[in-house]
C-alpha cells in the first residue's frame, strides 16, 4: 500500500477537457502521471464514485471552496480521483463548478487505485472495484501527506486536512 516518502505508481489518469487548447483535444485527454507531478505541489483526493452522496455533497465542495486557499499554501494544482470514465467525471465536474479549481481525473479502469493499494470492494452493492476514501499532498510526485479514511468515514480526508498539511510544509 501507498505510503508517506513513496513516488506515485507510474501510469495516466483521464481529464474530460471542455475547451480544446495547451495541446489538449476536446474530450478525454491521457496525463502521465509523473510528467503531471513533475515540479508541482498537488493536493490529490480520491473518493468511491462520481455523483455518490458523501462525494457529491462534502468531499468536492470542500475542495472547490477551499481551492483559492490552497493555492495560496503553495498547491500548484487539485485533483479529484475517481473510479469512473472520464465522460462522468466531466459531467460530474460540471455539476460541481469544479472548472479551473479541482481537475476530475478518471481512474476508469482501477489501475491507478490498485497501483496504490487503495482499493475498495463494492462488488456486493453493484458498485465493483473503487477507490478508498483518501487525501494526500504530493510534492514533484512523492508523497507527503496521506490520510486515508475509515470504511464509511469521512473525517480526515478533506479540504481543510490537506490545506493545514499544505500551510506546514
Amino acid at each position: 500500500m501507498l505510503k508517506i516518502g513513496d513516488k506515485l505508481p507510474a501510469g495516466s489518469l483521464l481529464e474530460f477537457i471542455e475547451v480544446e487548447g495547451n495541446g489538449c483535444s476536446l474530450g478525454p485527454n491521457s496525463f502521465d502521471i509523473a510528467q503531471a507531478t513533475a515540479g508541482k505541489k498537488i493536493a490529490i483526493f480520491a473518493l468511491p464514485g462520481a455523483f455518490t452522496p458523501t462525494c457529491s455533497a462534502q468531499h468536492v465542495p470542500g475542495y472547490v471552496a477551499q481551492a483559492d486557499a490552497l493555492r495560496a499554501a503553495g498547491v500548484d494544482e487539485i485533483w479529484c480521483v475517481s473510479v469512473n470514465d472520464a465522460f462522468v467525471m466531466g459531467a460530474w465536474g460540471r455539476a460541481q463548478n469544479t472548472q479551473g479549481k479541482v481537475r476530475m481525473m478518471a481512474d476508469g479502469s482501477a489501475a491507478f487505485a490498485n497501483a496504490t493499494g487503495l482499493v475498495l470492494d463494492l462488488t456486493a452493492k453493484g458498485m465493483g472495484v473503487r477507490s478508498q476514501r483518501y487525501s494526500m499532498l504530493v510534492v514533484d510526485g512523492v508523497v507527503k501527506t496521506l490520510n486515508i479514511e475509515a470504511p464509511g468515514k469521512f473525517e480526515v480526508s478533506g479540504a481543510e486536512t490537506i490545506l493545514a498539511q499544505a500551510r506546514a510544509t
